[in-house]
């Protein structure tokens, strides 16, 4: 009901009596005014005027499914969105939830206390700064096959990014950078048994509007932001709906055809790493290589003192000397 309230203010340039929106909804004035109070204490500002009803001034900047409605496009992806002000991890919550959850759910939270990325590592997610969420898909497919998963989702963000004319790369297997630095990290986690993906979790972190002074000086050399890099506060809602709108074209056009081609294409063109000499970390070993390709089963090839190797999963290092 208060999201019904919220539309009727929002599509309304003057005031709307309580009487009218008494009559539309088919409530009370008492419960009008119960929930205007709640969309207050969320960061709306609506004026009251008596015998003139309530007006909408403006709408705060949150990632909740009222404000990124309005740019969404999707059919299933986004169209259930679990929304929290602060939260440890959107991927831990996803990871949650029964088996049977809604597909193309999207937990989403203005910040996250614990947040994770790959291999444990902390991901710093600052209140009201990023997009910190977690889409939640149950694909057909074969547990081998989720890997490929993160390529729809790496081609999704690069598809969202590349209009802001910066410099955006895909460094394999789940990063994204702006001018060499990090920008976003795609966390792909699944619920499987031997031959059956129950659900899969992809996470998706990007700092949007983070300044120089959110991050500490070891991060300064090696992460960014859309604001930082482009000079502009970014429209977060937009972008979010946009993610989600790239993500279920293509991951939609994937399970329709099976056909991971195009999105390699795209991490192939845009990669970090092809051609380059990196650090491979892996649970054993560390070591240098020089990335050759990627194969057309999203592994990546590797030139290891003369030898031709692939690897399906492994941490790449581009720090230091390895740039």
């Amino acid at each position: 009901m208060k999201s019904k309230i919220l539309n009727i203010l929002k599509s309304s340039h003057t005031y709307v009596s309580g009487e009218d929106i008494s009559k539309i909804l088919g409530i009370s004035r008492a419960a009008i005014w119960k929930h205007i109070n709640q969309l207050k204490k969320e960061g709306y500002i609506i004026d009251s005027l008596t015998k003139s009803g309530y007006k909408l001034i403006s709408s705060p900047d949150i990632l909740s499914l009222d404000e990124i409605n309005p740019y969404l496009n999707t059919k299933f992806i986004g169209r259930n969105i679990l929304y929290f002000q602060s939260i440890d991890s959107t991927n831990s919550y996803a990871k949650s939830l029964s088996t049977d959850c809604i597909d193309g759910l999207v937990i989403i939270s203005e910040e996250q206390t614990k947040g994770r990325g790959r291999l444990g590592r902390t991901w710093i997610s600052p209140k009201g700064k990023g997009i910190w969420m977690s889409i939640v898909l149950h694909p057909n497919l074969p547990p081998s096959e989720a890997h490929k998963l993160t390529i729809i989702a790496a081609s999704s963000i690069y598809a969202t990014l590349s209009p802001f004319n910066v410099d955006v790369k895909i460094k394999w297997p789940n990063d994204i950078l702006i001018n060499g630095k990090k920008i976003c990290g795609i966390l792909t986690e699944m619920n499987a048994e031997l031959n059956h993906i129950n659900y899969l979790v992809i996470g998706i972190g990007i700092n949007v509007n983070l300044e120089l002074e959110d991050f500490n000086e070891d991060l300064k050399q090696i992460a960014t932001s859309l604001r930082i890099e482009t000079g502009n506060l970014i429209d977060r809602k937009k972008l979010t709906a946009e993610i989600l709108n790239n993500l279920e074209k293509f991951y939609i056009d994937y399970l329709s055809y099976k056909n991971i081609a195009p999105y390699l294409e795209i991490v192939r063109k845009n990669s970090a790493i092809i051609g380059k000499d990196v650090e491979i970390i892996k649970p054993n070993e560390k070591f240098i290589a020089r990335v050759v390709d990627i194969d057309e089963d999203g592994q990546l090839i590797i030139d290891k003192n003369g030898n031709l190797e692939k690897l399906l999963s492994g941490e790449v290092s581009l720090h230091n000397t390895y740039k």
